[in-house]
């Protein structure tokens, strides 16, 4: 099984929260309809053209509430769908199929959008050897479901949360005292095999982030022409990252800097939901 699916179905006790968030004691609306088990069959139907993602943990949500549902899924994650498109057929329990709708669809339609966006803006960066980074503005309690779409939609990932890397910005430099302060300390506390990569604004923080020995230098909310001259000073003697309101209607007159890699916000945190809805629900 793909390791970025196994991962998500580790998730379960954040999936099970979801549940508990959106029935707080009973589905008193299915339990007022369906008073016992009723076996039906329901349709998952794509109502826009889209990627989706996210499949693994719709299934899951409803097996956690009945592992006895079957689902038959005509797509993976990563496919291309289109409007009007049959993506799946669920059968079960019909007081499963309904309770557990809403929450697996929230999961289905937010990551889904998350790789569609992202596929949109990766495709804008065809034919460089630029890589579209995610960042850590994602909706909490969501972040490893709303990475992995932007895996699925061809973007890669930051680092995952603080443990994951050193990333030194505005505040750690002021904090700090200043860029190569914040560079030493940092060289000072962490295991030489970590990358120290270090957010600047001006040229003149450049410049201290290299002679200071940063690994990444991340130029942050420069102008195309401020990232040219940036990426020049920098001369290879660190990896570049640009950042800072990067998003699909502007990234690919930031591709002409010539950084190493591109992050957004974004890709997470703007991306709108793919519209997909379970739909011809019906007794067996």
């Amino acid at each position: 099984m793909n390791d970025k699916i196994t991962q998500l179905l580790n998730q379960d006790p954040l999936i099970l929260q979801a549940l508990r968030e959106d029935i707080s004691s009973e589905d008193v609306t299915t339990n007022a309809i369906l008073r016992s088990a009723c076996p039906g069959q329901a349709e998952l139907i794509c109502k826009q053209d889209g990627v989706i993602a996210g499949l693994p943990v719709f299934v899951r949500t409803f097996y956690l509430l009945d592992p006895n549902t079957e689902i038959t899924c005509f797509c993976k994650d990563g496919d291309t769908v289109q409007k009007g498109q049959k993506l799946a057929v669920l059968k079960g329990d019909m007081r499963v199929l309904l309770t557990g709708e809403r929450t697996a669809l929230n999961y289905l339609q937010r990551m889904s959008g998350i790789a569609t966006y992202t596929r949109k803006t990766a495709a804008l960066l065809e034919g460089t050897n630029i890589k579209l980074l995610d960042t850590r503005k994602t909706t909490p309690n969501m972040r490893i479901f709303e990475k992995y779409a932007v895996r699925i939609g061809g973007g890669y990932n930051h680092r995952y949360n603080l443990s994951d890397g050193i990333l030194i910005k505005d505040n750690h430099i002021g904090a700090a005292g200043g860029v190569a302060k914040a560079i030493a300390l940092a060289k000072e506390y962490a295991p030489f095999v970590r990358k120290i990569e270090v957010e600047v604004e001006n040229l003149d923080m450049v410049r201290e982030a290299v002679e200071a020995g940063a690994d990444i230098i991340m130029l942050d909310n420069m102008t195309v022409e401020q990232m040219k001259e940036a990426v020049a000073l920098i001369d290879g003697r660190a990896e570049t990252e640009c950042s800072g309101n990067v998003t699909k209607e502007n990234i690919s007159s930031i591709a002409a800097a010539g950084v190493d890699y591109v992050s957004s916000g974004a890709l997470t945190h703007s991306a709108p939901i793919l519209d997909l809805s379970l739909k011809n629900m019906h007794a067996l």
